[in-house]
């Protein structure tokens, strides 16, 4: 018996690069946070063709080292061999990601193409902007050494209320406007605090700081250089419209739902009734929900909603929501996380 295990073994170390096994299988895609070498082998530096991660690029998910693992395995898309293995700690688990146009970028929505979160609209068209907004507490589940996940006490706002992630002019591809190549440099490899700071008056600036907490970690630096830049507007406008989008919502049926059943589990079709409730039927089917593993678990992480007209202070919400165009619903729905990791 032994015998017949150490030639398996040595079958097993003689495969073809192109070949690599994971030990445990796992479905749904990673989401790469930040640089990090793709090699064929985990305990072997060797890494044909240089292979990295592009920072907030989606790819495949295969599997892992072993249950509760330290690698991840994924499918690198142009590498040789294309299945590569990294570190847990380089990339966040999803479930699912945006559906494809057949440019490799989503049609609506999501920071990055494909990314989770993003949708496919109906009949190829798409909205004016897709907000995204956050629960805190899940995101923070993934990425616990941000600092504004470090700092997350209960009680603070970000912990019942949705946060700002972003304001997206659409379709996907309209970014960096007349941005130069050393900020997108800069933005694409992650390194937010070396942008400009954006110029913002004190009281959207404190605002901005409740509803966006990732302003700890330079966000709104990442969000105006590659959206806000191609919205046609200063940065004060942008955010503060952003803020009025985010104000609707959290005042709304939506924020509701989800303050009430923090610790248990929501679905998909509660979410977009919620809106149809709270922004007028069909108000649901303009919204797309993202959710990641943790754990046994999985949880909600994201909302997208599609929006089609100009929004300022005057503007119905609702009927910006119901002028975009229908989207596909994501994920089927998860726990609406609590503060704290768990």
């Amino acid at each position: 018996m032994k015998r017949s295990l150490l030639l398996l073994a040595c079958v097993g170390l003689i495969l073809p690069l192109g070949q690599v096994r994971a030990q445990v299988p796992l479905d749904g895609f990673v989401v790469a946070r930040s640089t990090c070498a793709a090699t064929p082998a985990i305990r072997h530096e060797a890494n044909p063709g240089n292979v990295s991660l592009v920072v907030e690029r989606a790819y495949r998910l295969i599997g892992e080292n072993r249950a509760n693992g330290t690698h991840y395995l994924i499918e690198v898309p142009g590498a040789e061999p294309s299945r590569r293995w990294i570190a847990k700690g380089c990339g966040d688990w999803v479930e699912m990601v945006a559906p494809s146009d057949g440019s490799g970028e989503s049609t609506q929505g999501g920071d990055t193409g494909p990314v989770a979160g993003g949708g496919q609209t109906a009949g190829g068209a798409h909205p004016d902007l897709v907000i995204a907004i956050s629960w805190q507490p899940a995101f923070c589940e993934t990425r616990p050494s941000k600092p504004e996940c470090a700092e997350q006490t209960e009680g603070r706002f970000d912990t019942t209320h949705f946060s700002l992630h972003g304001l997206w002019p659409q379709p996907r591809g309209v970014e960096y406007c007349e941005v130069s190549a050393e900020d997108r440099a800069d933005d694409r490899a992650g390194r937010w605090s070396e942008l400009a700071p954006v110029e913002l008056s004190s009281e959207t600036q404190a605002a901005l700081d409740e509803a966006m907490p990732g302003t700890r970690s330079a966000l709104e630096r990442h969000e105006w250089i590659k959206h806000g830049t191609c919205y046609g507007t200063d940065a004060e406008e942008y955010f503060a419209d952003s803020l009025i989008v985010m104000s609707a919502v959290n005042g709304s049926a939506v924020r509701t739902l989800f303050a009430d059943r923090i610790g248990e589990e929501v679905t998909q079709a509660e979410i977009r009734a919620a809106f149809d409730d709270a922004f007028g039927e069909g108000a649901g089917e303009r919204v797309r929900v993202a959710c990641a593993n943790d754990g046994g678990r999985r949880i909600v992480v994201e909302l997208t909603v599609g929006l089609a007209g100009e929004i300022d202070p005057e503007a119905d919400i609702a009927e910006l929501i119901l002028a975009a165009p229908t989207t596909d619903g994501g994920c089927p729905g998860g726990v609406v996380d609590a503060v704290g990791l768990q």
